[in-house]
């Protein structure tokens, strides 16, 4: 790459971008890379600040931006994911299907702490669908060293990219709802309407739904036949409180399963239960605030679950960073900081 007065670059190839920007108006490239300067081009380049032009001078050394950039796309890309080509040195991915955005946080961390490289993602565990951007890549200069191109591939390759997007696998849920006043009539279920519309938003098949009074064995009993019946995942709610009346954790403790957590540093919904069977069939307990907030610890978990992630309990610790909802008049989530802890 040779830097060179405008004037004097008739005939030379640009080997960048040149990009013009008029305030609400336009941004786009006016002469774009591989441009062979004209004379009619001396006074556009010099009325957008061009007095000088860096023209390509291959350097078996270097990368072009445009191919630094096609390295870090391939460092990223993972399966259901297409990309944009390079425009100013950039690389845009795409979600070409519906999921559960991960991000190699740790890995990402490396290569973004290499001088002069950048990769910017959207957060991990992000329900993703079809075209939604999920991240971006380029270098900062015009040209970088090929030795520190290989140090990307080297953290990151197409083999083992740092985005990957899990699909929904886990398609029937069975509810066991409990609580005197709900088995007796004294009230009116207002919470199972709330867990069928999420499950409808994932494309979730609610196959068996049980009634069942404060009877701990009652309790066990339905979460059993529900597991039995095929429910490849099973919710409780009512009961999930420390009232001495609220049986649904010593009853899901019975169903045989085992429990990873019973609380999380989230609010709302610090009294969430996960549990798994032996076979990985997971069970939660839903606290009340499930049925009323808009955005809980549900909703930080369900899809994990449903993506068939399995959780320890250092993942919930993890939530209490970034747990906190704030509870806005006017609900934004997911687009907030709510469970972006990570």
């Amino acid at each position: 790459m040779k830097r060179i007065k405008t004037e004097d670059a008739i005939g030379h190839v640009i080997c960048h971008d040149i990009t013009m920007i008029v305030k609400d108006q336009y941004k786009d490239a006016v002469f774009r890379k591989g441009h062979v300067v004209k004379e009619e081009d001396i006074p556009v380049l010099l009325s957008i600040g061009k007095d000088y032009l860096y023209i390509w001078e291959k350097d078996e050394s270097m990368y072009h931006e445009d191919e630094a950039a096609v390295i870090l796309a391939d460092a990223c890309e993972g399966a259901g994911m297409e990309r944009s080509k390079p425009k100013e040195g950039k690389i845009e991915l795409k979600a070409t299907e519906d999921g559960l955005l991960q991000i190699d946080v740790e890995r990402l961390l490396q290569i973004n702490s290499l001088e002069n490289i950048m990769i910017a993602t959207r957060h991990t565990n992000t329900v993703v669908k079809v075209g939604d951007k999920l991240a971006g890549t380029r270098i900062i200069p015009l040209v970088i060293e090929k030795e520190k191109m290989k140090t990307v591939s080297m953290i990151a390759n197409k083999e083992n990219p740092i985005l990957t997007i899990l699909p929904f696998v886990r398609k029937t849920v069975g509810i066991v709802t409990t609580g005197n006043e709900v088995f007796y009539g004294r009230i009116k279920d207002t919470f199972t309407p709330v867990i069928r519309e999420k499950m409808e938003q994932f494309g979730v098949e609610v196959i068996g739904h049980k009634v069942i009074g404060d009877d701990q064995a009652q309790i066990t009993k339905a979460i059993l036949d529900l597991k039995k019946q095929g429910a490849q995942m099973i919710l409780c709610t009512g009961g999930m409180s420390v009232d001495p009346d609220d049986r649904t954790p010593a009853a899901i403790r019975d169903s045989g399963a085992k429990i990873i957590t019973y609380g999380a540093p989230v609010l709302p919904g610090a009294m969430f239960l996960l549990g798994y069977f032996e076979d990985g069939t997971p069970i939660m307990g839903l606290p009340g605030c499930v049925m009323y907030a808009k955005a809980t610890i549900f909703d930080l978990v369900l899809p994990r679950v449903l993506a068939d992630v399995k959780l320890e309990k250092s993942d919930f610790a993890i939530m209490g960073h970034g747990g906190l909802c704030l509870g806005c008049r006017e609900c934004h989530y997911p687009n907030c900081g709510f469970g972006k802890g990570v």
